[in-house]
Formats: structure tokens, sequence, C-alpha cells
């Protein structure tokens, strides 16, 4: 249905250091880049990241957040750990969550602009 989303951020260079560790163990790298703009995916660009003087606000009310798609439950602790390495802030450590599948295996985190960020594997473990 999407075929991409973007968001805005102050600092991409902090932005850069973050995104590269986090998406690192899913299997996202950085496409495109320029001094202002980040495009993270696998095949195709669908993650873009631009720098601007006025990103959205956080808002941990908002239900605003954005999942990746995690090749292994292995892979979404390391995304956990590598986010929390470079800057970002525990959201919900991974494990599973039953209420919302039986294999649904995630965990969540806040990046340093404030977006909130989750890694899922659907997988049986």
């Amino acid at each position: 249905m999407l075929n991409h989303v973007s968001i805005g951020v102050r600092d991409i260079a902090r932005t850069r250091r973050f995104y590269d560790a986090a998406l690192k163990p899913l299997g996202y790298t950085a496409l495109s880049e320029s001094e202002t703009s980040l495009g993270y995916g696998q095949n195709a660009v669908v993650f873009w990241i631009s720098q601007t003087d006025k990103p959205v606000a956080a808002d941990d009310k908002s239900g605003l957040h954005f999942c990746f798609d995690a090749p292994t439950r292995k892979s979404v602790a390391e995304f956990h750990a590598a986010a929390l390495g470079t800057g970002g802030k525990d959201n919900g450590k991974p494990g599973l969550r039953t209420d919302y599948g039986a294999n649904y295996y995630a965990a969540f985190v806040v990046d340093p602009d404030g977006y909130r960020l989750e890694a899922y594997c659907g997988a049986d473990a």
C-alpha cells in the first residue's frame, strides 16, 4: 500500500549514526545519501530522512510509530541494542507480545528526535 515514508530531523549526521546501527541488523542500509538526506531500504528506498529546521514535534501520545520487518528474533534484539547504543531510548524490550499474536516478537525504541520505532518478527523461535 505504501511506497515510502519520509521524516524530518534536525541533525542528519547524528541521525545517520543512529539509523545505520539500528537498521543494519534488520538488513537495511542507506541506499541514498546527501548532505541533507538519507534513504534506507533493502532493494529500494522506503524510508526517507531529510534535515529540516522544523521536524514534527515528538509526541508519545500521538500513536505514530514506524514498524520495520525483522528477519529473525535475534535481529529484533540486535536492533534494540544498537538503537540504545547510539542515542535511542528504550520503549519496550525485545520479547513476545502475545496480545498482538502468538508469534509477535518485537522491540520498541525512540530515536534521538523522538520518533517511535518498532522492529517486528512473526517467525517461530
